[in-house]
């Protein structure tokens, strides 16, 4: 009887009980990438908290004087808008199985962020060409932390989805392709969210009083 079950065996049809397992471990990977990210995405949270509020605590000080308000900061945040819109239009199109639609859409939103980055390179520079440029002024040592960390995020962002891209291209899982587009959508978005918040208070001129009460300060 033995003898008969083994000649009867199929090696080539995985038992039923280990796709379930494959598909469990798999979906609770996908979890835990997903809770890491939102993990990091808090840190981060609290990073730029923290840097606002030394930001208005140090507008109390009677030597404060503030950035000069760079127009081209307008449009970059425009196109930070554009890159978010493009990559939520790729979450859309990949969970209806559009991948043409995923990829122009990843691509787009590539593209916008090099392009943001690239301006926020320009406004750093038409920063310093300014005459009353003084690296020693506390307002304008915060604007290029403020944007260099922004921008460093921004970077690591584009690497996870650089390797999302590069799967398009080849032979990949629609569930895998469909997570990672979800995570890169939602890293977009806290970036996006982040850096409005950080506009303001680029931009936000005398209201000090505003500002400190926010903070907790006053």
């Amino acid at each position: 009887m033995s003898r008969f079950h083994q000649l009867m065996v199929k090696p080539w049809v995985p038992a039923e009980g280990i796709v379930e397992d494959l598909g469990d471990r798999d979906t609770s990977s996908r979890a835990a990438r997903k809770l890491a990210l939102r993990v990091f995405l808090a840190v981060v949270a609290v990073l730029f908290t923290l840097l606002v509020i030394a930001y208005a605590g140090r507008m109390a000080y009677e030597d404060w004087r503030p950035a000069p308000q760079l127009k081209l900061l307008w449009a970059n945040t425009f196109v930070l808008i554009l890159s978010s819109v493009a990559l939520q239009w790729a979450q859309h199109s990949v969970r209806r199985g559009q991948m043409d639609a995923t990829r122009v859409g990843l691509l787009a939103a590539g593209a916008f962020t090099v392009v943001f980055l690239f301006g926020q390179v320009l406004a750093w520079r038409q920063l310093s060409a300014m005459v009353y440029f003084e690296m020693t002024n506390p307002a304008i040592a915060f604007f290029y932390l403020i944007t260099g960390l922004h921008g460093v995020h921004l970077l690591g962002g584009l690497v996870a989805w650089g390797r999302t891209v590069a799967r398009l291209w080849g032979d990949f899982d629609v569930a895998k392709i469909r997570h990672s587009v979800e995570l890169c959508t939602l890293y977009w978005h806290f970036l996006l969210g982040v850096w409005v918040v950080l506009f303001g208070l680029l931009f936000s001129g005398n209201n000090l009083d505003t500002l400190l009460k926010l903070c907790g300060i006053r």
